[in-house]
């Protein structure tokens, strides 16, 4: 059986239109917490929240490289060009980092969004740093690089033009087929072996993937722009996901069969990972579209978790622990060695880096 949390599941107003979270369930710092009234006789306001619009705040920042020393990860730094994420996946490990803000991990998560307006110059700063020294930069490691609102604000367009100039090493990871826009840029550093872009697919399940990531492009879209990428001579791979047991976890080796299909040459994969506010929100989702499985996937998360809904300890958090962690494990590596995906490949070449001529110049360019 689903164990009660700490913080009591939110009573449930509907599924929000083009929305993953039906609640937007206070922060683990809000010291007030609100409920919805149930009771309420005007029924335009419920029937308004359903239907949240996304707002975008402009934010400069001053500086735009963040840095971690977490040793399961293969980066040491990462460029997020948004804050909150449109695509809205109910199991995104990133949405604990909107109660930083103030907001809700739930729908503020998928509605109040920042836009880093000042990104290019603020790297370009950063890179003419005398003491800085060139590794691969993970952009969109929190938050996706190319949800929806790239479209409008080129925020990433612009850090990838100034990676461009300097010939600076990045690995890029999407859901989305936007990124395919950018070939114009990412082709020429692929020659330069400058670029990765992973593309992550966690289903092809359509309707599944609708109600997992509902802003996000089907996974059809995504294995097209696998093919697109690939065919203008980009490195490209695919991510599996998260793998959430009883519900995604059947779908691993048609994922990687298709992908490779595609084009894309290597392959990766995480468990579910439901960490801080991640885990009611998840749980809440799984009571009104999976019912019937809510109890199997709890129960098989906890077998890889030892025991618990979430283990944030390095070196199993990524992968889980276990029997039921062990087989999903090997799995993999045989899809992964079937369809072609464990062939390794050069690491990206950091000797190119030239620093920008100064910050001031640099944004001339763009």
């Amino acid at each position: 059986m689903i164990r009660p949390s700490e913080h009591p599941v939110a009573p449930d107003r509907g599924v929000h239109k083009g929305r993953a979270a039906l609640s937007n369930r206070d922060s683990r710092f809000s010291r007030l917490q609100r409920e919805p009234d149930l009771d309420l006789a005007d029924e335009a306001e419920p029937q308004a929240a359903r239907m949240p619009k996304t707002q975008v705040r402009i934010e400069p920042v001053r500086s735009i490289l963040s840095t971690n020393r977490s040793p399961d990860l293969p980066f040491d730094r990462s460029i997020n060009p948004y804050r909150g994420c449109e695509h809205g996946c109910i199991y995104c490990y990133a949405r604990p980092s909107h109660a930083y803000l103030g907001l809700s991990p739930g729908l503020d998560f998928e509605t109040k969004l920042t836009a880093k307006s000042n990104a290019a110059e603020a790297l370009a700063r950063e890179l003419s740093e005398p003491g800085y020294r060139p590794a691969f930069i993970a952009l969109g490691a929190n938050t996706d690089p190319y949800q929806p609102i790239e479209r409008h604000f080129h925020v990433t367009r612009s850090v990838l033009q100034v990676l461009s100039d300097c010939h600076h090493p990045v690995v890029v990871t999407t859901k989305s087929a936007q990124v395919v826009r950018d070939i114009d840029l990412l082709a020429p550093m692929a020659r330069r072996n400058l670029v990765q872009v992973l593309v992550s697919i966690a289903t092809l399940d359509g309707e599944l993937a609708r109600t997992l990531e509902p802003r996000a492009n089907a996974p059809g879209r995504r294995l097209d722009a696998i093919a697109r990428l690939a065919g203008a001579g980009i490195p490209v791979g695919v991510l599996v996901a998260p793998v959430i047991p009883a519900l995604t976890d059947h779908c691993i080796e048609q994922v990687l069969q298709s992908a490779s299909e595609a084009g894309a040459c290597t392959a990766g994969y995480t468990m579910l990972r439901l960490p801080l506010e991640v885990r009611d929100l998840f749980v809440e989702w799984l009571r009104v579209h999976y019912p019937q499985r809510a109890d199997r996937v709890m129960s098989l998360v906890r077998q890889m978790r030892d025991g618990r809904d979430n283990d944030p300890a390095f070196g199993s958090r990524m992968r889980g622990s276990g029997p039921y962690a062990e087989l999903i494990a090997q799995r993999f590596k045989l899809a992964r060695r079937r369809y072609g995906l464990d062939r390794p490949r050069p690491a990206l070449d950091t000797s190119q880096f030239q620093p920008p001529r100064s910050a001031s110049a640099q944004m001339s360019l763009l």
